[in-house]
């Protein structure tokens, strides 16, 4: 036993190894019966230590996935404040309170280099007009002719298109422009399909839609809208769209009806609702509808009645006001009831046009 230490220190470097040969049995015996594994005929390099891949940042400095980093590496491609819906919420409009914190931000701790406000996520830098009306004109390139557009309608306007978005009573939302910008990698352009609260004011829904997304809406039919996503679009150097992760609760806003409406008394504002109930309703309404001419029904029923009533016992009370809100701004008019989910409506005081041929003296 006293030569297996020799061998040990003198075999692995004077014996020849060759396979099936009795000096490689005997380097293998070596190699079980020794503590520490023999060197090799040719010396292996000694491993370097790998550098440490350092972790990713979010963007304010704090650990965040690799995602969250990636997407906000270009904040400058996005220069408008984010906001859940950008059609249904106005920034004119202050809450009067929360409920939630607005500390907690619905896209996720240190995702975004933002300030949640508990509405939105203002941009740090006041955007460009002229520099994103340049951009946005470069990447839709020359008009598109009679012909490329009856093609592209042709291929997309269709109940059965696989490049199709509902757009429901959320509006157009933030999560929404990053489906348009994921279609438009494959298509030339995208179906939306407008159901519910946002069909009352269908021009507003095409501004947001071409305002956030950058395209061209080549086709409008009632409540179905195709956006063009541009002659020279890349998707390689689509605008930044992080995710939110979950929908923020409602802010709390002032009452929308009042006791007593403006310009009335106490049994004034009675007596209008009473009549409102009584009289017919002059719409029926129905839950994830088309309203889009729901306005300017209200608009001609007001020249001869002063209290209108909408029947909306399908479509919800939380939707009930949203249509009352969108038709106070719209008609003009002002909501006095919300019962048993019916709508009315009171035209407020006109003022009476007075003929100056009345008061006409001959000297």
């Amino acid at each position: 036993m006293a030569i297996l230490p020799f061998l040990h220190r003198v075999a692995p470097k004077t014996l020849p190894f060759r396979p099936g040969s009795s000096r490689a049995l005997l380097f293998l015996l070596l190699r079980r019966l020794s503590p520490t594994p023999p060197t090799t005929l040719r010396s292996l390099p000694s491993p370097r230590p790998s550098p440490k891949t350092p972790e990713k940042q979010g963007p304010e400095g704090t650990p965040g996935s690799s995602r969250g980093g990636d997407r906000n590496a270009r904040p400058g491609r996005t220069p408008f404040d984010f906001r859940y819906s950008y059609s249904e919420t106005s920034a004119a409009v202050e809450p009067i309170g929360f409920r939630e914190p607005p500390r907690f931000s619905p896209f996720g701790p240190g995702r975004i280099d933002r300030t949640w406000t508990g509405t939105s996520a203002p941009a740090r830098e006041a955007p460009d007009p002229e520099k994103a009306a340049g951009e946005r004109e470069r990447v839709l390139g020359a008009p598109l002719s009679e012909e490329e557009v009856a093609e592209l309608v042709e291929r997309y306007r269709h109940s059965d298109c696989n490049r199709q978005i509902n757009l429901g009573k959320g509006g157009v939302t933030h999560n929404m422009l990053d489906d348009i910008h994921n279609h438009w990698k494959k298509a030339e352009a995208v179906r939306i399909k407008c159901l519910g609260v946002p069909t009352l004011d269908m021009d507003n829904v095409c501004f947001h839609l071409e305002d956030k997304s950058g395209g061209k809406i080549i086709y409008r039919s009632i409540n179905i809208l195709l956006l063009y996503r541009g002659r020279h679009y890349d998707p390689k150097q689509r605008p930044v769209i992080l995710l939110m992760l979950w929908k923020p609760y409602p802010p709390i806003y002032p009452k929308l009806v009042k006791n007593v409406a403006e310009g009335l008394t106490f049994e004034e504002t009675k007596e209008m609702r009473n009549r409102g109930l009584n009289s017919p309703p002059l719409t029926k309404l129905t839950r994830n509808g088309v309203y889009v001419n729901v306005v300017e029904k209200v608009r001609e029923a007001f020249k001869t009645e002063e209290v209108v009533r909408l029947d909306c016992k399908h479509v919800g009370t939380s939707d009930c006001k949203l249509i009352g809100v969108k038709l106070r701004d719209l008609v003009p008019s002002i909501p006095i009831l919300f019962k048993d989910e019916q709508i009315i409506l009171w035209r407020g005081k006109r003022d009476t046009e007075s003929t100056s041929t009345s008061h006409i003296t001959i000297n």
